[in-house]
């Protein structure tokens, strides 16, 4: 009875292998009748994905702007400048610290970070003259003078400066050595040789993209 058993076992086993098979002919068969060529759908569909890859590529192409505009990757200290699609100069710059200081009352905090959003350039310089700050002199121990003129430092800034708002400038810098780092108080700090191109490229109203 138990030899009889695992016979009609095995025997049913290979009679649905048996179905299998043929539903598996049938169905092929059916489906070469209602598209003898099912390559052609592939490349039918790989098509229609280039096509709307390519749609959204011109999309995205007519948000980037066509003129002159400036990008700047604060983590990791670049600056670009773009002609629409085409990169027309490289520089390697230091932006913000990201550095705290308070000042020895407790009621004023500066945080050192060089902002992030979109900006214009708003002004240019030669031979910029910088106004220190009240964290200038907080930051060197010194009390904070009240004659303007004692606030006027030369030669800080670079050749040139760039402003894009709020104190903010791309300027020079006294210390190439620690481009590429971010150590500044805001600023956007490049060596003399892309700034002197940035300066004369770079005409007031052009976009900056900071991130």
């Amino acid at each position: 009875m138990k030899k009889k058993r695992i016979l009609n076992i095995l025997m049913m086993g290979l009679i649905s292998l048996g179905l299998l098979e043929l539903l598996g002919h049938w169905m092929a068969w059916r489906a070469s009748k209602k598209n003898p060529f099912p390559y052609v759908k592939t490349v039918k569909q790989d098509r229609s994905l280039r096509n709307e890859n390519a749609l959204w590529r011109k999309k995205i192409e007519a948000l980037q702007p066509k003129e002159l505009f400036i990008v700047v990757d604060t983590a990791n200290n670049t600056l670009l400048l773009y002609q629409g699609h085409q990169l027309i100069l490289r520089a390697i710059v230091s932006c913000g610290s990201g550095a705290i200081l308070v000042d020895p009352s407790g009621k004023r905090r500066w945080i050192f970070e060089t902002p992030r959003g979109e900006f214009v350039i708003q002004s240019k310089h030669e031979n910029p003259v910088w106004v220190k700050p009240d964290w200038a002199f907080v930051e060197e121990g010194k009390p904070i003078p009240k004659n303007v003129m004692e606030r006027l430092e030369e030669g800080m800034l670079g050749s040139y400066a760039l402003g894009f708002g709020n104190g903010y400038f791309i300027h020079g810098t006294l210390y190439s050595r620690l481009l590429g780092k971010n150590i500044t108080h805001g600023c956007i700090r490049v060596g003399d040789q892309e700034l002197k191109k940035l300066y004369e490229l770079v005409p007031l109203g052009t976009k900056v993209l900071i991130f």
